[in-house]
């Protein structure tokens, strides 16, 4: 099974890491090829840092890639269509980036490892990761 991080738990587990489950603690832990961190992410934890609502201990373009190699997570580019599939996803809920992390879940046939329960309204293979 592959599993496609969401942006939370991917910062929960550098900075909080007791917010996330023992299951999800061991996952990220066992350095499986199956882990996954979508350019949406990256995406959103640069936005998020250049309007100052993120603080990390050095620039995202330093901190993403040093954290991917550290926990052995591949890369999962954005493709045209992940791009469409989250326009067609219901409107559940607006955020565009957990829209696109859902549609690549879908798409790539993942599990999304998330600690959000809005993501129980979409049609999409979770991995609980909160407690």
């Amino acid at each position: 099974m592959n599993y496609l991080l969401d942006t939370g738990v991917f910062l929960s587990a550098l900075a909080a890491p007791d917010r996330l489950n023992r299951r999800a603690r061991e996952l990220l832990s066992s350095r499986q090829t199956g882990l996954f961190l979508s350019a949406a992410s990256s995406w959103e934890i640069g936005v998020k840092y250049a309007l100052g609502k993120l603080d990390l201990p050095e620039v995202p373009m330093r901190f993403v890639p040093a954290w991917m190699a550290k926990w052995n997570l591949q890369g999962l580019e954005i493709s045209h269509r992940h791009a469409l599939s989250a326009g067609e996803l219901p409107p559940h809920h607006q955020d565009p980036f957990d829209r696109m992390l859902i549609a690549q879940a879908i798409g790539e046939e993942m599990a999304l490892a998330t600690a959000d329960r809005t993501f129980d309204r979409y049609a999409v293979k979770l991995f609980w990761c909160g407690r």
